[in-house]
C-alpha cells in the first residue's frame, strides 16, 4: 500500500509512503543515558526518534531539556525529532510540573526550534492546546494531536471522531492508540483506522498496545497507519517490537504487497 498522505517535516516528507516509518522511542531518565540511547537506536537507522521527556528526571530545568534535545538532534543526523510529554492520565510517567509549566516548556522548545515534531494530547484543556499549536506552527515544527486509552478500545464511532478532532483542532498528524481486550477490540482500530484513511486530509497514525496490539504495529500500516513504534533500545508502551524484527515483517508484507491495490 501506498499511502499519498505523508509526514511532512519543514516541509518535506519523511519516507516514501511505500513503508510506514518506524519511529523509536528515547526514555533514559539522565542526559547521558538519552544520548548513549540516541547512539545506540541511530545505528538501527529508524525513520523517527521520539523522546519522551516524561521520563526524563530534569524535566523541570527549561535549560536542560533545551540542551539535551539539541545534542539529541545533533546525534540524530538526518533523522527527525519528536517531542512528547505523555500525560500520566494517558500512559505517561509522573512529573513535577503544573500543566502551565508544561505548556510554557513546549512554547520554549518550539522557540529554540531544537526538534523536528512536537505531540500534545487532546485531553488538554483547549486553551493550552492552542498554545502549543501557535507556538509549534510560529516555528514550523509539526504538531502531532493524540489520544490515547490504556484501559479499553472505545467503539468504532468514538475513535472516528478522535481522528477527526485532531484534524478539526489543526493538527499536522492524528494519532489514537487505544488498549484491546480482544481480537475484535483490534479490528475496531483496524476499521477506524481504514475508515478515517480515508476521510482524513492529513496522516494520522494509529495502534493497539499490548500482546494483541502488536499485530496493528505489524500491518496498521496497509489500513492506512503512517507510523510504527518499535524498540530501539528500551520500550515506551507495552506491545513494542523490536526494530530489527519489525522491520523484517514489513519487508515481507511490502514483497507480498507488491502490486496490490489494498
Amino acid at each position: 500500500m501506498e499511502n499519498k498522505k505523508l509526514i511532512e517535516v519543514r516541509g518535506k516528507p519523511v519516507g516514501d509512503g511505500k513503508r510506514p516509518l518506524i519511529c523509536t522511542p528515547l526514555v533514559g531518565r539522565k542526559r547521558d543515558d538519552v544520548l548513549a540511547e540516541t547512539a545506540k537506536i541511530v545505528q538501527k537507522k529508524p525513520d523517527l526518534l521520539e523522546w519522551r521527556v516524561d521520563f526524563f528526571d530534569a524535566i523541570g530545568d527549561a535549560a536542560e531539556v533545551i540542551g539535551t534535545a539539541k545534542a539529541i538532534r545533533a546525534a540524530a543526523g538526518d533523522i527527525p525529532v519528536l517531542f512528547t510529554r505523555r500525560s500520566i492520565k494517558e500512559g505517561g510517567e509522573r512529573i513535577a510540573l503544573s500543566e502551565e509549566e508544561v505548556v510554557r516548556l513546549y512554547e520554549t522548545v518550539c522557540e529554540s526550534r531544537c526538534v523536528d515534531l512536537v505531540d500534545f494530547e487532546m485531553s488538554n484543556d483547549l486553551a493550552d492546546l492552542q498554545r502549543v499549536r501557535a507556538a509549534s506552527k510560529a516555528a514550523g515544527i509539526g504538531m502531532v494531536m493524540s489520544f490515547h486509552n490504556f484501559s479499553y478500545t472505545p467503539g468504532l464511532e468514538t475513535l472516528n471522531q478522535r481522528f477527526l478532532e485532531a484534524e478539526r483542532l489543526g493538527a499536522d498528524v492524528a494519532k489514537v492508540a487505544v488498549m484491546p481486550r480482544d481480537l475484535h477490540d483490534v479490528l475496531t482500530l483496524l476499521t477506524a483506522t481504514l475508515q478515517s484513511s480515508e476521510k482524513l486530509r492529513i496522516p494520522l497514525v494509529s495502534m493497539s498496545m499490548g500482546g494483541y496490539g502488536s499485530l496493528t504495529r505489524m500491518f496498521g500500516w496497509v489500513f492506512g497507519s503512517t507510523v510504527s513504534f518499535a524498540v530501539g533500545a528500551s520500550s515506551s508502551a507495552p506491545g513494542q517490537v523490536p526494530i530489527e524484527d519489525l522491520n523484517t515483517v514489513l519487508e515481507i508484507l511490502r514483497k507480498s504487497l507488491g502490486g496490490k491495490q489494498v
